[in-house]
């Protein structure tokens, strides 16, 4: 078990943004170091059965919890797994694939901690809490121009959808180390897609004293646009960090420095020129890439965790 492989969960409704997480997350890690699974191939039933049967992907009757147990417990001991495959292109089951766990292995999916067992596997664990309104419009773009829907469709199947995320899916905001919410500027309007990034940190792990970089003061525009604070979530205490979306390079350079000494593996990634790297690309409203620094110090701060993992598992 020395040599098991770090494992992070990413969690979030359809369309939360966990694939746009992930992929910045591998690149730093290292794409041949690291293994990506969707708890979407545990589904039980095809889209038509799913249709025939009134029952949506969000219900745990409609999935194989207790295969995805099975695995990620056999992945977390680092043995191999013969992995269902969904495709939702085509709402249908291909053939399973042979998958063996690299150094690090990302779970993302829809209900990856609803369940004992299979939180136990996890070193890390993040959920994804965008407001419904913005999710709402990712997974409209998302689903007609990637999936075969119309505009029509996606809405008729949120709305049916809507009571299974109430009751399963938003419930396991509890049991995540991180809550990160991509969210519109308050006071301002959105340029290009630019949204602020809101992190609740749990004391479940062991996160940077970030308080030497950052801090509730105000009073300087770096500290303007990145701002660290104490609040409550779900009752119980938290620190908050809140990114703004107009963030500069500049301005996060001293976090990200920060960041990247506290871990001598991420040395690379702040010496890295932005154009070579995935970390914090996001598409833009009118389809090019942009970067965004408040998803990029957010995948930072995952990545340190998983890096951290391997120290004290």
């Amino acid at each position: 078990m020395l040599n098991r492989p770090i494992i992070l969960g990413i969690v979030g409704d359809s369309a939360a943004g966990k694939t746009t997480l992930t992929k910045g997350i591998a690149q730093v890690l290292g794409e041949d170091d690291v293994t990506i699974i969707c708890t979407d191939d545990y589904h039980k039933y095809d889209r038509a059965q799913r249709a025939d049967l009134g029952i949506t992907a969000l219900h745990p009757d409609c999935n194989h919890l207790d295969i995805m147990e099975q695995h990620l417990a056999l992945l977390r001991s680092g043995q191999p797994i013969l992995k269902p495959v969904y495709s939702h292109k085509t709402g249908m089951f291909e053939a399973p694939v042979y998958v063996k766990p690299n150094k690090f292995v990302i779970v993302e999916g829809l209900l990856g901690y609803s369940t004992r067992p299979v939180r136990q596997c996890y070193d890390v664990k993040v959920y994804l809490a965008p407001p419904e309104p913005l999710r709402a419009e990712w997974k409209v773009k998302r689903d007609t121009q990637k999936r075969g829907y119309t505009e029509a469709q996606v809405r008729a199947e949120m709305l049916k959808r809507e009571p299974d995320s109430e009751q399963y899916i938003r419930p396991q905001r509890s049991w995540a180390d991180m809550i990160v919410s991509f969210c519109p500027p308050k006071l301002v309007e959105a340029i290009n897609g630019h949204l602020d990034a809101r992190l609740v940190l749990r004391p479940t792990i062991p996160h940077p004293e970030l308080t030497q970089v950052v801090a509730s003061d105000v009073t300087t525009p770096i500290k303007s646009a990145i701002r660290l604070g104490l609040d409550r979530d779900m009752g119980k205490p938290v620190d908050v960090l809140e990114i703004d979306g107009h963030t500069t390079r500049e301005q996060v350079r001293e976090l990200e420095k920060f960041i990247c000494n506290e871990i001598p593996d991420l040395l690379n990634v702040c010496a890295a020129d932005d154009s070579t790297m995935e970390l914090g690309k996001v598409a833009g409203t009118t389809g090019e890439t942009i970067q965004s620094y408040p998803l990029a110090l957010t995948q930072l701060l995952i990545v340190y965790h998983m890096l951290k993992a391997i120290t004290i598992k």
